[in-house]
């Protein structure tokens, strides 16, 4: 077993991942955004295993910082595809709260890696629904 194998991270982004194809199914394989999306999904994946092999702690955090990066540029992603009707507000709030425990999670790998290092607050984030607009 690989050290990333070993965090737990790691398996809800193979979980996530997984459920990232299905959804990617539905979106046209030769639009910009599907694209972009496959690439933040592997992006997501890579740079934890990446940065678990890293040996000083800012190396790991730099990577686990792309990671939060990628997660983040998938989410509003979702909100795309749910602008688009390719996913309905049900799966764009499922989703997204998959993806705020992986932040959070990556956010405590962060954490743990650098004590000395400026943190944000913890905030909450909504996704407005099509009703939030009219």
């Amino acid at each position: 077993m690989f050290d990333h194998e070993k965090l737990r991270v790691y398996p809800e982004v193979l979980a996530f991942a997984s459920g990232a194809e299905a959804i990617l199914e539905r979106a046209k394989k030769s639009s910009p955004l599907h694209h972009q999306l496959d690439r933040a999904k592997t992006s997501i994946l890579l740079n934890i295993a990446e940065g678990n092999g890293r040996f000083t702690a800012p190396d790991r955090c730099r990577f686990f910082d792309t990671a939060r990066g990628s997660v983040l540029e998938y989410a509003a992603g979702l909100d795309l595809l749910a602008v688009k009707n390719v996913i309905d507000p049900k799966e764009l709030a499922r989703d997204k709260a998959v993806l705020e425990k992986i932040v959070l999670m990556l956010i405590g790998l962060i954490r743990s890696n650098s004590a000395d290092r400026l943190h944000e607050a913890s905030i909450s984030y909504r996704v407005k629904s099509k009703m939030d607009y009219d």
